[in-house]
C-alpha cells in the first residue's frame, strides 16, 4: 500500500500543481468560457487548449524549460507579440459590448467558423509568455526534482490531466450559466470583463518584459 501511494505521488503532485496554475482568470480561460456560453466549437477549443498544454508540459519536462530559460530575449519577443494580440482581441470584445445586437444568447455573431475560432484560441495559447513560464519553465524545473524518468513522466501526465479536466469542464459547464446570459446586459458585462482582462494581461506583459 505504501509503495502504491509513493508510485502515485508524482501524478498527484503534477495534477495539483497543474490545477493551481490553470484555474485563474486569463485571456485563454475567458475565451473558452465565452465559447462555452455560446455553445459553439466547444470541443475543438477545449481539445486544442488541453493538447497545447500537454505538448508544452512534455517539452518542459523533457528539458526545453532549461534551454528557454537561457534566452530571455526570446521570451521578451513573444511577450511583445502576445501583448499586441491581447490588445486587439480586447478591442474586439469591447466592440461586442458596445453593440447589443451581437450580444443576444441565441446569436453566434462574432464566433466565426471552427478554424477561425481555433486560430484565435491558438493566439491566446501560444502567444502568451505566461503559458511558457508555467508549463515549460515552472513545471519543467519542478519535474527535474524527481529522481528518475518514470516519476517525471507521471508528474507530467498529472499536470496534463488537470488541463484536460479544466478546459472541458469550463467549455461544457458554462452552459449552466446560459439562463443568465439570455439577457443582452449579461453578455455586455462579460465582454467588458474580457476586454479588461486582456488589456491588463497585455500591460503586465509589456511592463515585465520591456521595462525590466
Amino acid at each position: 500500500m505504501i509503495a502504491a501511494s509513493s508510485a502515485h505521488a508524482p501524478f498527484l503532485a503534477g495534477l495539483l500543481l497543474g490545477a493551481s496554475l490553470i484555474v485563474a482568470i486569463g485571456a485563454q480561460n475567458a475565451f473558452v468560457l465565452r465559447q462555452g456560453l455560446l455553445q459553439v466549437h466547444r470541443f475543438p477549443v477545449a481539445l486544442f487548449c488541453a493538447l497545447s498544454d500537454a505538448m508544452l508540459i512534455a517539452a518542459g519536462v523533457g528539458g526545453l524549460g532549461i534551454a528557454v530559460g537561457h534566452h530571455p530575449r526570446l521570451l521578451a519577443l513573444i511577450a511583445c507579440i502576445g501583448a499586441l494580440v491581447l490588445m486587439w482581441y480586447g478591442v474586439q470584445a469591447l466592440r461586442r459590448a458596445i453593440h447589443p445586437k451581437v450580444l443576444t444568447a441565441d446569436t453566434h455573431s462574432g464566433s466565426g467558423g471552427m478554424w477561425k475560432v481555433v486560430a484565435a484560441c491558438a493566439g491566446f495559447t501560444w502567444l502568451n509568455p505566461h503559458v511558457y513560464l508555467d508549463t515549460v519553465l515552472l513545471i519543467g524545473s519542478l519535474a527535474s526534482g524527481w529522481p528518475s524518468p518514470w516519476p517525471r513522466t507521471l508528474f507530467a501526465v498529472g499536470a496534463a490531466t488537470s488541463s484536460f479536466i479544466w478546459f472541458f469542464s469550463l467549455a461544457y459547464g458554462a452552459r449552466l450559466l446560459a439562463p443568465l446570459f439570455r439577457k443582452p446586459m449579461a453578455w455586455r458585462v462579460l465582454d467588458v470583463l474580457i476586454a479588461l482582462v486582456m488589456w491588463t494581461i497585455a500591460i503586465k506583459l509589456l511592463l515585465s518584459f520591456i521595462v525590466h
